[in-house]
């Protein structure tokens, strides 16, 4: 048969086996074939790029390599860190388990902070911003390469995605305005030259309750890092530190913003409002109404 054919049953055989989870919507089955095929050829890109290009003609070796790939996607192993590859906002990042991969919902928030970049540019020459829990990096060079009146200082408190975080940096070649750092949120630049100096601080913190990360879906609990989406009894453990410990380092007039989790926005909203210290609170909504990201500017 050949490859439109081959391509045709390999769909037919695996549609219903492949799960795709609600927060992964640029997924389905003829997607991630697509993906996978091209990483069986030797090609590494995301399941959004591979939708528009050419498949190429596979030998024996390689279809055997997709097949592997496809068992190993229907067993609950994330697409993206089958190619090694994400899409965020358009840009190609690398990926693998060392960090969450990044969420289309976690656009809103990307698309929010560049928003509030774009107003400061009008008092500032360079917009400094703080990326905390930075993961793969995708919210800070998300904003460096659609800025370049922006510098950016990541940092995470896992080695591991610090790590991943540079490769991007470089892959990107975006190694002059974006810095990563490893530490503890904000402890990574805990500097007199960082402090009351930054216009943004934005965080895509871990949010999910403690007692819920059980019931999560094995593609997520068994493969993604656990400290980049269990966020402690509560789940605003790391935020309510992000409210407390990022006056420090924002400058008078400057913005917080982070992602939120189901259910959370009401609570975040009335903590920034009894702080004493933020003012013009605002939020984010998804496309079902909820709140997703809040975000406030320092008095």
């Amino acid at each position: 048969m050949n490859k439109e054919e081959f391509l045709s049953s390999l769909i037919a055989e695996w549609e219903n086996k492949l799960h795709i989870l609600g927060d992964k919507p640029e997924e389905n089955a003829d997607a991630i074939i697509r993906a996978l095929w091209l990483k069986a050829s030797g090609v590494s890109v995301s399941v959004q790029k591979a939708t528009g290009l050419p498949l190429p003609d596979l030998n024996d070796k390689q279809k055997k390599e997709l097949l592997k790939l496809i068992g190993l996607r229907a067993g609950n192993y994330p697409t993206a860190y089958l190619t090694g590859k994400q899409c965020f906002m358009g840009i190609e990042l690398i990926v693998d388990k060392r960090a969450l991969i990044p969420r289309k919902e976690t656009e809103l928030l990307c698309s929010i902070c560049l928003d509030l970049t774009e107003k400061m540019q009008q008092n500032t020459e360079i917009v400094k911003i703080m990326d905390i829990c930075c993961g793969s990096g995708n919210l800070g060079i998300a904003l460096a390469s659609y800025n370049s009146n922006c510098t950016v200082y990541a940092s995470d408190i896992s080695h591991d995605a610090v790590d991943l975080t540079i490769e991007n940096i470089s892959f990107l070649d975006l190694h002059k305005r974006v810095v990563a750092k490893q530490g503890d949120m904000m402890a990574a630049f805990d500097s007199p030259e960082f402090y009351e100096k930054i216009d943004l601080i934005m965080c895509n913190p871990p949010y999910i309750f403690s007692s819920k990360v059980p019931q999560m879906h094995p593609e997520i609990s068994e493969n993604e890092p656990g400290m980049a989406f269990d966020g402690g009894a509560l789940g605003i453990g790391i935020i309510k530190r992000l409210l407390q410990d990022s006056p420090a380092f924002l400058k008078k007039e400057a913005w917080i913003a982070f992602e939120v989790g189901l259910g959370q926005g009401g609570l975040i909203t009335m903590l920034l409002e009894r702080s004493g210290v933020f003012t013009n609170i605002g939020t984010g909504k998804d496309d079902s109404d909820n709140i997703r990201v809040v975000y406030a500017q320092k008095i």
